[in-house]
């Protein structure tokens, strides 16, 4: 067999492997024929704020919102934690997500607080705003005026306040998959 002859085979060899790999790997990503969309929106992530004074602060986000329910940011679903110390006293609490809204890189999501060392907060709705800026991240939350979740009285779903919070360098990985509502 000569040296072209055989090159030519083992190319046509190379590109039928190639094919059929390919349409079997279409055929399994579409399987009933009809793509799958992505979530309609997501906010994902751990990150510690950012105090001078030491204060240990970490929020973590699992909230998403799945595409069937693209018209209704309501249909969020997940959960979101933080905890607050600064010196041997703080508190920590997990909400469930009742709102999901995402802009850009920012989103605003709520919940109801589920479970919590701080008396009075299981119950309480509760927001908070993050801004994904890669390891720059940032966020507020809906008591940033009052001093406490506790101390927020009737939050309506998706409320909170501009994300002025720094997060600490080399801990923020939050992550904003951005809404896109079909109106």
């Amino acid at each position: 067999m000569s040296r072209l002859n055989r090159r030519t085979k083992v190319l046509a060899l190379g590109a039928a492997v190639l094919l059929c790999a390919g349409a079997a790997g279409s055929a399994a990503a579409y399987g009933t024929g009809q793509q799958e969309r992505r979530e309609a929106a997501a906010l994902t992530g751990t990150a510690k704020l950012y105090r001078s004074a030491g204060d240990d602060i970490t929020f973590s986000f699992d909230a998403h919102l799945a595409a069937r329910d693209n018209d209704d940011p309501q249909k969020a679903t997940g959960t979101f934690e933080w905890s607050h110390y600064a010196h041997g006293d703080g508190a920590w609490a997990k909400a469930t997500v009742d709102c999901l809204v995402p802009g850009g890189r920012v989103a605003v999501v709520s919940g109801v607080v589920t479970d919590s060392d701080l008396p009075g907060a299981k119950g309480k709705r509760v927001g908070i705003t993050v801004h994904d800026l890669g390891h720059h991240d940032r966020l507020g939350y809906s008591w940033a005026s009052t001093g406490n979740p506790v101390e927020t009285k009737d939050l309506p779903k998706c409320v909170s306040s501009a994300p002025f919070e720094k997060v600490k360098q080399g801990t923020g990985d939050f992550t904003v998959l951005p809404w896109q509502p079909a109106f």
